[in-house]
């Protein structure tokens, strides 16, 4: 009876050592967020609200703890709600090292819109802000 209580024991203790080194490994694999490169974040960053991507637009985002995926999802829902559509983004003030990117596009009125987002960049990523850009 003992010799069973002990190989439940240490296979439950292996199965809980197998999954914590499996979520290990997920987690060190994962990617960091941002694009690689100015030129990467620009076109991504169309690509995703274009889109409608809200899964697309949480990884460009720096945001602080783990709310990006909620906040993508529901900026992107008001995105699809006010149907955006032919949006583009330039990056500036400088193209190679930008601080600002401007949002363009249209609303499903037709109407034009515009705004600024902030640009951040850490260690080699390059991710959006959702404050004012600083002038």
């Amino acid at each position: 009876m003992h010799i069973r209580r002990d190989v439940k024991v240490g296979l439950s203790v292996a199965a809980a050592a197998v999954w914590i080194g499996a979520v290990t490994l997920l987690i060190v694999h994962e990617p960091d967020p941002g694009a690689a490169t100015p030129a990467e974040l620009r076109d991504r960053l169309t690509s995703a609200l274009g889109g409608h991507d809200s899964d697309a637009l949480s990884d460009l985002l720096d945001y602080p703890g783990s709310g990006a995926g909620d906040f993508a999802k529901a900026y992107v829902a008001v995105l699809a709600d006010r149907g955006v559509h032919d949006v583009r983004v330039e990056l500036g003030p400088e193209a190679g090292s930008p601080t600002r990117a401007t949002v363009t596009g249209t609303l499903g009125d037709g109407r034009p819109f515009s705004y600024p987002l902030t640009v951040t960049t850490e260690d080699g990523r390059w991710t959006i802000a959702f404050t004012p850009p600083l002038p």
